[in-house]
């Protein structure tokens, strides 16, 4: 059972200026009724805050390589953000791992890419059972928004899904790099 679901926690946010971390009420039971959507600012030098997620431990205030990985984190887009079952899963403790993470995360990519590139597309209905029993992983890792149809997925369709995801991880480790 998800630990988050019967009880609500406040949501944590990260100063990377002070190197502190606040929690802070839902907005919800400041604005009764209305649809507010407030930044969190820190209570300490007003600037905007990261929500890092529930499940986010802060590193002591002086440890400045830490913060440091943490900042790169966030702006690469991981935080500590789950439903409580699992975790947030893997985050990598270093920049070099972190890298090596994404580098890992585009050759799998590339691999599908190569899937698609490779894959005949099945005509008939015997040919789409086929192909959806032996390439089921596959197809299923493609979002309905590409999909013509339930079972039948296009090439082309695939492939632009899969080299958007090397764009994004791409931009990541341009920033990574930058910092």
């Amino acid at each position: 059972m998800c630990r988050y679901a019967m009880t609500s926690y406040k949501p944590h946010y990260a100063c990377f200026n002070c190197r502190k971390t606040f929690k802070r009420r839902f907005m919800a039971d400041i604005y009764r009724g209305e649809d507010t959507k407030v930044e969190a600012k820190c209570p300490e030098c007003a600037g905007l805050m990261a929500s890092m997620g529930l499940d986010f431990e802060s590193p002591k205030k002086d440890d400045l390589k830490k913060w440091a990985h943490i900042k790169t984190l966030y702006s690469v887009g991981i935080t500590f953000h789950s439903c409580g079952c699992t975790g947030p899963g893997y985050i990598p403790n270093t920049t070099e791992k972190l890298t090596a993470y994404f580098e890992a995360l585009k050759a799998d990519y590339f691999k599908n890419i190569t899937f698609w590139r490779n894959r005949i597309e099945p005509t008939t209905s015997a040919e789409l059972d086929r192909d959806h029993s032996k390439n089921s992983q596959q197809l299923w890792q493609i979002p309905k928004s590409y999909r013509a149809d339930k079972k039948n997925i296009k090439n082309e369709e695939a492939i632009k899904f899969w080299l958007e995801k090397v764009m994004e991880v791409e931009e990541k480790l341009a920033t990574l790099n930058k910092n």
